[in-house]
């Protein structure tokens, strides 16, 4: 191997290299045979040179080269030449020269694999993960995983010039209230016992501040165990951390600093800092959701005011039992969707709770739907007004409670959105959403829950209503949006103890299940914690996002499916009945 040693990476020769000697080891992606010479596609993980095997050159690598088959490794060697006017290929980088190989050795050979190895492939994505290995050398992967590298390289060079230490926190630790389920893992040492596995490094971080850390941060892996999406997996990878004497613009403008310097360095777009911020409660009136993709228009408007009186009971009825009555006016929806698409549109919404969508077209002559009759003119021109309605456009209506209005809404907007090709996909727009609700009402167990997590702070202003009217209070919790996508969400935290308290009891939970669940931390609490925040954001959804992919799996070396399945080494498998005795572990069949 010694004398076999690479001289170029494939994707490094260009046409001033003509001339010189190229040594390339790599992958056969292609074997074409052309009346007796043969050219082959030799691929590494910088790219795709073409080599060529002639028997004028070297008749004993053209023979050697008959036996070449595609993903057999090969080591070649030979004269960088220019291919020549009309032989080259602008699709590659290298598409100028060839390689006119005088020397061959097949490394290995290779089954035929089930897929070729190329980008834009069509095949099933069971097939790929189960064949994970031949899946990750296509270049479409192999840029994935750069693109990884260079963000949390960025990510580190920077936490470092701003201070930030990295520590690394346990991943054997005790169930926390994270709000989601653990990954739990027996204990063999003490019987019937669990460990879980982290939902994110909260409580650690937390405590580094009360250790004098001052300025934390690590890239950590988390687990939840909730079912996958396409944004969301079992195991992830978020970038921590924390920071002493803290308030939320000091973590903002951090935070801008990180994201311009990932998105730049990692994958070459520009940011322009300071991000927009919206509020919470602004977010949701014009939205629909606290995750707003703000690339287009097509806004939410509420006109419960305008049809509260009028005859079409079912918004007037809505409107009298304290719902809303919104909608959205689509661009030239009036001539784009026919009473059969809007059907399709009223089963979107359903699915979200709405019990129906109803429509009005404007057109030139008027207003055209089975509903004006139910209202007068003045308010049909009113309600154009207010959704800026135009000639030619498809006003769409949701009467309901505000949630399932702002829910069926919004993704119908969305929806609406990517299949009117309105969303410019090569835009990116970073929101701050802030002024969160500190709690959200659970009717079915008669409690409040965390918006957030419970060891996030309520604003100056809110601890009062703590004790009158907790329903009020206002947190100091943040989330960062990426066209529609939460990739970061992060706190000011309580560092009283007597706050922590109040917020514990706002929560019914018990002193004894804080004893038992965390109460390490809040003794920790009252040993002189200084006030600090932190965030994290999830650095699979922002490779994803750089990257223009729509599925996270596609960003991640070795995925699970939407089961938590690891197709390619068969996770999560049997066990023996003597691994689970010296557990202490029956199962149930």
């Amino acid at each position: 191997m010694q004398e076999m040693k690479r001289s170029h990476y494939c994707g490094e020769l260009r046409l001033a290299n003509a001339g010189q000697t190229a040594k390339l080891t790599g992958w056969v992606m292609r074997r074409r045979d052309h009346g007796g010479v043969i050219f082959v596609d030799l691929r590494d993980k910088s790219g795709i040179t073409q080599v060529v095997f002639d028997p004028m050159i070297d008749q004993i690598a053209h023979e050697l080269a008959n036996q070449i088959r595609n993903e057999f490794v090969l080591y070649v060697s030979g004269e960088i030449r220019n291919r020549g006017e009309g032989a080259t290929n602008p699709n590659l980088p290298t598409g100028e020269i060839e390689i006119a190989v005088d020397q061959l050795e097949i490394l290995n050979t290779a089954h035929t694999p089930p897929f070729l190895v190329e980008d834009d492939i069509n095949v099933a994505e069971e097939v790929r993960l189960k064949h994970r290995y031949l899946d990750l050398r296509r270049p479409k992967m192999q840029r994935a995983l750069l693109t990884r590298h260079k963000a949390m390289l960025a990510c580190r060079n920077y936490m470092n010039e701003q201070g930030f230490i990295e520590v690394e926190t346990p991943i054997l630790m005790n169930s926390t209230p994270e709000g989601a389920r653990d990954v739990l893992v027996p204990s063999r040492l003490n019987h019937g016992q669990f460990y879980a596995l982290p939902q994110s490094p909260q409580q650690f971080k937390q405590i580094l501040m009360m250790s004098g850390v001052d300025r934390y941060f690590q890239i950590p892996k988390c687990f939840r165990d909730e079912d996958t999406r396409a944004d969301r997996q079992l195991e992830f990878t978020q970038i921590d951390y924390e920071m002493s004497f803290a308030t939320q613009d000091d973590v903002i403008e951090v935070t801008e600093g990180l994201m311009k310097r990932i998105f730049e360095e990692a994958g070459d777009i520009p940011v322009t800092v300071p991000f927009n911020r919206m509020s919470y409660a602004e977010a949701i009136s014009r939205f629909g959701s606290d995750k707003p993709d703000t690339r287009f228009d097509m806004e939410l408007c509420d006109l419960s005011d305008l049809v509260a009186n009028c005859d079409f009971k079912v918004f007037s009825n809505v409107v009298s039992n304290d719902g809303q009555v919104k909608g959205i006016a689509v661009p030239d929806g009036a001539n784009k969707f026919s009473r059969r698409d809007i059907d399709a549109l009223t089963d979107l919404v359903a699915v979200y709770q709405a019990k129906g969508l109803a429509w009005i077209k404007v057109t030139e002559e008027g207003f055209d739907s089975g509903i004006v009759k139910f209202f007068t003119e003045e308010t049909l021109n009113a309600i154009a007004e207010r959704m800026k309605a135009t000639p030619g456009d498809l006003m769409l209506f949701v009467a309901d409670t505000p949630k399932i209005v702002a829910d069926s809404l919004s993704n119908l907007r969305l929806h609406l959105g990517r299949n009117l090709d309105l969303i410019d996909q090569n835009r990116y727009d970073f929101l701050w959403v802030v002024d969160f609700p500190l709690f959200e009402w659970n009717a079915e167990e008669n409690r409040y829950e965390p918006a957030h997590h419970l060891f996030t702070a309520p604003t100056d202003d809110s601890i009062p209503l703590l004790d009158t009217d907790p329903s009020k209070a206002q947190s100091q919790h943040y989330d960062l949006v990426i066209n529609g996508n939460e990739v970061a969400s992060g706190s000011v935290r309580i560092h009283q103890w007597e706050i922590q308290q109040k917020i514990l009891e706002n929560l019914k939970i018990s002193p004894e299940e804080v004893k038992s669940r965390f109460g390490y931390f809040i003794e920790a609490l009252q040993y002189g914690t200084p006030p600090h925040a932190g965030i994290a954001p999830g650095l699979d959804r922002l490779v994803m996002l750089m990257l223009g992919e729509e599925n996270i799996r596609e960003v991640i070396a070795f995925p699970k499916t939407q089961r938590g399945a690891c197709l390619m080494t068969g996770a999560p498998s049997d066990v023996t009945d003597f691994q689970l005795a010296e557990l202490s572990i029956k199962i149930d069949t």
